[in-house]
C-alpha cells in the first residue's frame, strides 16, 4: 500500500511535532515536509510530491485559506486539510472556496485527525450534507457576506470569465469592452475578493461554478 505524503504548515514548531509524531506510527501515512510561513510552504511543497497538505489558518505572512487557494491553483490535485484553533462558519466557507477538502479544529482527537487525513488523501471530503447546502444557500441568496456579494454585475460578469481562463483581450471582445476597461475591472474585483494574482480569482470562480447544483 502506497503512503499518504503530507506536508505540514503550522508557525508552532511544537504543534508540527505533535503532529509528525502523532503519524510516526502509521505505515501508510508519511510526513515528506514542514513549513512555518507561507512563504516557505509556496516555495517548498511543489517539489515533494505532496498528496495532502496540513494547512494553520493564521500564519505570521498569511493564512492557510489563501495558501489553499495559491497551492491548488498550481497543483490541482493537492488535497489541503486546514487544521485551527478558531471555528467559526465565515472561516468554513473561505476555506471551501479555496478549494478545501476539509476544516478539522486543533482540539480533534488523535486518531480522528488520522481517520481525516486518510479520508481526504483518498478523495474523499470531510464536508457534510449541511455544510454544503448551506454553502450552497449563501451562494443563492447572495448573501451580503458572501464573497462575491461586493461586486457589481458587470464586475460578476468579467469575474466569471476570468474563471473560464479568458485573456483581458478575449474577455474585452466577449463583452464588448475596451481591454483596459477590463483590466481595470479585474483590478477591482482583486481588491474586493482581497487577492493579489488573477490565478486566485480563477480558482475561485471555478470552485464556484463546480458547487453550483445542475439545472
Amino acid at each position: 500500500m502506497s503512503s499518504i505524503r503530507i506536508f505540514l504548515v503550522d508557525d508552532h514548531e511544537i504543534v508540527r511535532r505533535g503532529v509528525a509524531d502523532l503519524f510516526e506510527d502509521e505505515p501508510d501515512l508519511e510526513i515528506v515536509g514542514e513549513a512555518a510561513t507561507v512563504a516557505d510552504a509556496l516555495r517548498r511543497i511543489p517539489d515533494h510530491d505532496v498528496d495532502v497538505a496540513v494547512l494553520d489558518v493564521r500564519m505570521p505572512d498569511g493564512n492557510g485559506v489563501e495558501l489553499c487557494r495559491d497551492l491548488r491553483s498550481q497543483l490541482p490535485d493537492l488535497h489541503c486539510l486546514i487544521l485551527t484553533s478558531y471555528s467559526d462558519d465565515e472561516a468554513l466557507l473561505n476555506a471551501i472556496m479555496a478549494g478545501a477538502s476539509g476544516f478539522v479544529l486543533k482540539q480533534v482527537l488523535g486518531n480522528d485527525l488520522i481517520s481525516a487525513v486518510r479520508k481526504v488523501g483518498a478523495g474523499e471530503s470531510l464536508l457534510d450534507a449541511r455544510t454544503t447546502e448551506t454553502l450552497m444557500k449563501r451562494i443563492r441568496q447572495g448573501e451580503t457576506d458572501g464573497p462575491l456579494a461586493g461586486l457589481t454585475d458587470q464586475e460578476r460578469a468579467v469575474f466569471d470569465l476570468v474563471g473560464e481562463g479568458l485573456t483581458n483581450r478575449q474577455i474585452a471582445a466577449r463583452l464588448f469592452l475596451a481591454e483596459k476597461t477590463v483590466k481595470n475591472y479585474v483590478s477591482h474585483i482583486l481588491a474586493k475578493l482581497g487577492m493579489q494574482r488573477r490565478t486566485q480569482a480563477a480558482v475561485l470562480a471555478a470552485e464556484l461554478k463546480s458547487r453550483k447544483p445542475d439545472l
